[in-house]
């Protein structure tokens, strides 16, 4: 059994319980409205194909995205839900880009691109999409291995980018552009507190993985810093791990905490947060339990849903992989 005892003021998390199992690379996972009984919509990085899945389980699939290009590490990743239309980040041919759908709650409408020219490449696509309590589209975007993208401002890659629902800059963004934040490696994972700070999970190279406080305007460092480098230029990290210990991917935020899939290091941390944002000493979960974690969300009723990536190339699918567990974000 899995210890549950208390971690400063957060409790650890309950026993994971499998909602599906024989799933492929789940990316991503989003809730539809509708309170504590919605189904998610859940994303399949490689078969490109968009699920809906109930809580009880139950599986049906929407459709498989058209134009999909499954490269490396790209392929159908991100997707978010708002005002009945369905928002899907992924690898075309030539980019990585944001296509947003009508949906009726059956099926999906025509296709709209709203955000094309992002830099797509086998490695680091980042592809993470949330929605912020301000009502903006957040969009995580990779420097695809080219690091220099990173520091400059008018590229799309190694970015935070904040749009409306048509794929506009957000009116207040710090550069006018779509860019809300610069400076990183490859982010996946977007998670906000219940005082509407905004964190971010960013993958290393050799040293570091970082989690980070994001601030408008802000250079995160990348590639100049790797982890914290005390550089006044930069904003320094609020945790960092070591490489194998994480390859942070999905967050989520649930009872006073950041929860954290880690792929490499195959577990679930847990952050707790101060009051002032600060983070408390992180805590592993369901270390080599599960294997590779990379989707974490939280549900409406405020359980975590994470998702294995044993599929993907890099991970040793065990029976029943992929799967999307539920877990108690408190005892």
């Amino acid at each position: 059994m899995v210890p549950t005892t208390a971690v400063g003021d957060a409790a650890a998390p309950g026993q994971p319980k499998d909602v599906v199992t024989g799933l492929a690379v789940p990316w991503a996972i989003a809730f539809l409205p509708g309170g504590a009984s919605s189904d998610a919509l859940v994303t399949e990085r490689d078969s490109a194909r968009l699920l809906r899945v109930s809580r009880s389980g139950q599986v049906s699939e929407l459709g498989t995205i058209d134009g999909v290009r499954p490269d490396g590490e790209g392929g159908l990743m991100g997707v978010a839900v708002k005002d009945q239309h369905v928002f899907v980040y992924f690898t075309a041919e030539q980019d990585n880009r944001i296509v947003r759908y009508p949906f009726n709650g059956d099926r999906l409408g025509s296709p709209e691109v709203l955000v094309e020219g992002i830099p797509k490449g086998g490695i680091h696509n980042g592809g993470r999409l949330a929605f912020g309590p301000d009502g903006y589209l957040y969009a995580t975007t990779g420097e695809v291995g080219d690091r220099s993208l990173a520091q400059e401002r008018d590229s799309l890659g190694g970015k935070i980018l904040r749009m409306t629902v048509d794929g506009k800059p957000a009116p207040d963004n710090p550069f006018g552009t779509l860019v809300y934040s610069y400076g990183h490696r490859n982010v996946q994972g977007l998670a906000w507190d219940e005082q509407g700070r905004l964190y971010a999970s960013e993958f290393g190279a050799n040293a570091y993985d970082e989690v980070n406080l994001i601030k408008p305007g802000a250079n995160y460092g990348w590639p100049e810093v790797e982890g914290r480098g005390d550089d006044q230029r930069f904003v320094n990290p609020i945790l960092t791990w070591t490489t194998d210990e994480a390859s942070p991917s999905g967050m989520a935020y649930a009872n006073g905490s950041l929860w954290v899939g880690a792929l490499r290091g195959a577990r679930l941390w847990q952050i707790p947060l101060g009051e002032d944002g600060a983070a408390g000493k992180p805590v592993a979960h369901f270390t080599d339990r599960y294997g590779r974690i990379r989707a974490v969300t939280t549900a409406p009723d405020g359980a975590l849903w994470v998702g294995t990536s044993n599929k993907d190339g890099r991970g040793s699918p065990q029976e029943g992989d992929d799967r999307i567990l539920s877990v108690t974000a408190s005892s």
